[in-house]
């Protein structure tokens, strides 16, 4: 057999495809390779656990590994992790206007994990796209539940207020919990 030469039986290699999340600007300012690419420096994952009422950063979410997606096979299936606990995904995007940085982006993916039967339910374009939309400094938190709501206006006050108090009106009417 001839180097090189692949028959039948052998298999090919898989070619590996990379996404690489670029720091700071990623054209540097000239202008030619790196134009369009996306640097995620200032997004992050914000994981609500509906039922403890916590809230806590997991940048692992980033890449779909956070602490409560590990171990987890998820479907498009609610029925699937039926039984399963609760959570919200909060993607956030962080910018800065002259008086300061502020919480530019927020949008909420919703995601069932069961730890027993190890299925969970989320619809993963859904979180690439509310990822999208967070970076394009949308506020999309109007339908989460209304606890859920005041945990997260909760640890944005408490990760910064001077942050929360610029960002953008609809950031705090869409998180203000009536009753």
């Amino acid at each position: 057999m001839k180097e090189g030469f692949i028959t039948m039986n052998e298999e090919k290699p898989k070619q590996k495809i990379g996404f690489t999340i670029i720091k700071n600007d990623p054209t540097d300012g000239h202008g030619g390779f790196g134009i369009g690419s996306l640097t995620l420096e200032n997004v992050s994952p914000i994981i609500i656990d509906v039922q403890e009422k916590t809230a806590i950063v997991d940048v692992g979410a980033m890449h779909a590994k956070s602490d409560v997606e590990r171990g987890i096979k998820f479907t498009t299936n609610r029925e699937d992790s039926e039984g399963g606990k609760p959570y919200w995904l909060v993607w956030v995007t962080i910018d800065h206007k002259e008086e300061g940085p502020y919480f530019a982006g927020v949008t909420a993916c919703e995601m069932v994990v069961n730890r027993e039967k190890r299925r969970g339910y989320k619809i993963l374009p859904d979180h690439v796209n509310k990822m999208d939309k967070s970076m394009k400094r949308h506020i999309m938190v109007d339908f989460m539940d209304n606890s859920s709501k005041q945990v997260l206006a909760d640890f944005f006050k408490t990760h910064n207020l001077e942050m929360w108090n610029r960002s953008e009106q609809k950031l705090h009417d869409d998180l203000t919990v009536e009753g």
